[in-house]
């Protein structure tokens, strides 16, 4: 089982494992140099081999002379670190669900009950951005109220 099969949904197949609804990708093409992958990710060099090295990416295969070399499932994968990133989740959960995926089928349980709790605190964020929201709200209609009132009169 590669990284990127994870819990399929009805049809079978993860949602994941596609390719990212914007694609940035040359087409007709699974083999990407790290510049390569940092100018379609936006990630540094560093951080790509930072993830490499604490295990949140899979083995990353190798030209002759030594080079990485990223597949297009590579690329689906950092997609998906990178959602898992903007829901807060940490780091170490990363790796975590990383390790789990690898393990294999057995781990689906462990992997549904790891991305639940952090939909949980995504949701959880969300209110709390939309009761901020609600205040900024309320604020810029005194201030533009309060604005429109002292204005002086157009001569």
């Amino acid at each position: 089982m590669t990284v990127m099969e994870t819990t399929a949904e009805a049809t079978g197949t993860d949602a994941c494992a596609a390719p990212p609804e914007q694609e940035r990708r040359p087409d007709g093409r699974d083999n990407y140099t790290i510049s390569e992958v940092v100018a379609f990710t936006g990630l540094s060099a560093h951080t790509l081999r930072w993830y490499e090295r604490i295990g949140l990416m899979p083995h990353i295969d190798r030209s002759h002379t030594g080079q990485r070399r990223y597949s297009n499932r590579d690329l689906d994968w950092l997609d998906l670190v990178g959602k898992l990133r903007l829901t807060g989740m940490p780091v170490a959960d990363m790796v975590r669900y990383a390790e789990m995926v690898r393990a294999g089928d057995h781990t689906y349980m462990d992997r549904y009950e790891l991305l639940e709790a952090t939909r949980r605190d995504v949701r959880a964020r969300i209110a709390e951005l939309q009761d901020t929201l609600a205040v900024l709200d309320r604020k810029i209609g005194f201030y533009g109220d309060a604005t429109s009132v002292l204005a002086p009169e157009p001569s």
